[in-house]
């Protein structure tokens, strides 16, 4: 029950789903046998027993003005949003609106209403007040972190800051040959020791160390705004709060985004260790158009010129239905400009039917033809900034000897990036995402 979980509700008495009308900016009803996008209400966490709902469209729901019927029509949630559910054992809720009454689905033919005045219930099918709650995707972000733990959460962070990954993990990566460190960071980042709620300072001082530490073992830091505020691919890993994709709509919010570049590229543009700035992770196509990310890019650039002339610029291309040499273009006429491609085979069903031999034989073929189409005589550098040895797939089938051959095809073709690779990620729970892993079992060797 964590911020952007995304839930369905089942009236028991009329066996439907709750639907916002239209997606949203209407009534909400319960009449639908199937769930879908506007059968989906997405959880903003209040605290553990308080939430907004927010529907497919973006509004949040709340009781209308002239009657007790339920809406999807707010844009900003605030106290007259906020509803408590009430949970049983067996995934039946009970919805306690804004106004102290519960919320009931009476009829198909009418909208769901906050009137309904027993306090107590059986949690039979015979009440109109209960509903089944049935959990969809669930995000697992640092914007859920901070908000779930609440008040625990700056010592909950600030502990896995300082014990995850340390001065040794640094000496680690010298001594496996790795020579640079992409180092994903938060908006938020600009604003420590205080930043909004519900994040938590600290991260600052952690990157500074990290700084520190790979001055000390001559590593070269990328400092990679991993997420912006607004988000800019409703991905958990940008910090988003429910999957929106808001980043870039506004000039105000670009602006915002180049105060933070700002604020990194000053803080860290005399310090030796300092390698990249990259601008923004994983735009995603078409909600980031390609004239607010290069208008974004172009800002970011001169943020970061301001300060430093020998610090590379990395442009991430977007994710999702977009020209893979849009940005090449632009990249070409700004000195040490890098793009960023990122290389997975995974998060598609064509990966998850792939043998072991289709997926280097992907690598061989087609990612390195997707490699040669943006490495173009006389372009940018090309850093491939994200991959991994796992694949769709591999995990229950893959041998020791499988992960091999697939990881060294990877490294023949990204190791022919003309500004490198970075492997997602160097410490990982899930052991093939762990380059360091990897390493120290005899899977990858560089």
């Amino acid at each position: 029950m964590l911020d952007g979980t995304q839930l369905h509700l089942k009236s028991v008495t009329l066996n439907m789903y709750l639907s916002a009308e239209g997606g949203g900016d209407s009534i909400i009803v319960a009449n639908r046998a199937r769930a879908s996008d506007w059968e989906t209400f997405k959880l903003g966490r209040v605290n553990e027993r308080t939430f907004y709902l927010r529907v497919s469209m973006g509004q949040f729901v709340r009781i209308s003005t002239r009657s007790s019927r339920l809406v999807a029509k707010a844009t900003n949630p605030s106290t007259t949003e906020a509803f408590v559910i009430v949970r049983n054992s067996n995934n039946r809720v009970r919805i306690r609106a804004p106004n102290g009454l519960f919320v009931q689905a009476k009829t198909t033919a009418d909208a769901v209403t906050a009137d309904y005045t027993e306090e107590n219930t059986n949690w039979g099918d015979n009440d109109p007040s209960v509903f089944q709650m049935e959990l969809g995707r669930q995000f697992q972000g640092e914007f859920q972190l901070t908000n779930g733990y609440g008040s625990k959460a700056t010592s909950v962070l600030r502990n896995h800051w300082s014990t995850y990954i340390t001065e040794d993990d640094f000496r680690s990566m010298a001594n496996d040959k790795l020579n640079a460190v992409r180092i994903p960071v938060g908006w938020w980042i600009a604003s420590d020791p205080n930043p909004p709620k519900p994040f938590v300072g600290g991260s600052l001082q952690t990157l500074d160390n990290a700084f520190t530490w790979a001055e000390k073992y001559n590593l070269g830091v990328i400092v990679d705004l991993h997420a912006a505020k607004g988000s800019q691919n409703g991905n958990e890993h940008s910090g988003t709060r429910d999957g929106s994709k808001e980043w870039g709509t506004t000039d105000e919010n670009i602006d915002q985004t180049v105060a933070v570049i700002d604020f990194l590229a000053s803080r860290y543009a005399q310090r030796s260790g300092l390698l990249a700035i990259e601008l923004i992770n994983e735009p995603l196509a078409p909600g980031v158009t390609l004239g607010n990310l290069k208008k974004y890019y172009q800002a970011g650039y001169n943020a970061v010129r301001k300060y430093t002339p020998n610090a590379y610029v990395i442009m991430s291309n977007r994710l999702g239905p977009a020209d893979a040499t849009e940005l090449l273009q632009l990249a070409s006429n700004l000195d040490k400009s890098v793009i960023d491609v990122h290389y997975y085979n995974l998060y598609t069903d064509t990966f998850s039917r792939m043998t072991v031999q289709q997926h280097i034989d992907f690598v061989n073929n087609n990612r390195s033809r997707d490699l040669n189409t943006v490495m173009v005589a006389n372009g940018p550098p090309v850093f491939v900034g994200e991959w991994s040895a796992e694949c769709g797939g591999c995990e229950n089938k893959a041998t020791k000897k499988d992960y091999q051959r697939f990881a060294q095809a990877e490294l023949n073709v990204y190791g022919r990036a003309t500004f490198g690779w970075s492997y997602w990620t160097w410490k990982n729970v899930n052991n093939h995402w762990s380059l360091k892993w990897m390493i120290n079992n005899g899977y990858i060797s560089l």
